[in-house]
């Protein structure tokens, strides 16, 4: 590999976290977004464990689909067997529904997720008319009601970050995960 950590020490902790820094609180937070912005190395490696963990909760969604499907189909054709492939298929969905869980819990992946839906968002709705945005042509709406999606520093009743889903403790906002393309 041609990359190298800038900082091996800093490196090696964030990859005992899966390059996970969500939970950590703000004063911490900006050393590591320090080491992100200058270090390509673990910002790639920060990017693929976030695919990975959408990945396998795209995975566990659609095998559970499929499951259901299955219980459905046996349902309606009633073939021979049926007690016992309605108990496989609700087996299965049962298991995908807990490994969705699972990832969902140990991961950043739903809050990944989130943020791309908000950037999405906000792009479409920059690109609206100024009447359709309820606006006056020429004029920013972010003047008046801050960041659409919520920065931590907007005045906005809209701001949302993972503080709100952490009541314990403060934690880094929603806004610093990478965006997946």
């Amino acid at each position: 590999m041609s990359q190298q950590c800038v900082d091996p020490i800093v490196g090696k902790i964030l990859a005992g976290w899966r390059y996970d820094i969500s939970g950590l609180a703000p004063e911490m937070c900006g050393d590591y977004e320090n080491h992100f912005a200058g270090c390509e190395h673990c910002r790639s490696r920060q990017r693929m464990h976030r695919i990975i963990d959408v990945g396998l909760i795209a995975l566990a969604s659609i095998s559970g689909g499929v499951f259901l499907l299955a219980f459905g189909v046996i349902r309606h054709f009633g073939p021979r067997h049926a007690f016992w492939l309605e108990i496989a298929a609700l087996a299965g969905f049962a298991l995908s529904a807990l490994i969705w869980l699972v990832v969902a819990v140990a991961t950043p992946a739903p809050v990944t997720v989130l943020d791309a839906a908000k950037e999405g968002a906000r792009r479409v709705h920059d690109r609206l008319p100024a009447e359709i945005r309820g606006t006056p042509a020429g004029r920013n709406p972010r003047e008046d009601y801050g960041d659409v999606a919520g920065s931590p520093d907007s005045p906005s009743n809209l701001h949302f970050s993972i503080e709100h889903l952490n009541p314990v403790g403060a934690a880094c906002p929603v806004s610093r995960f990478p965006q997946i393309a």
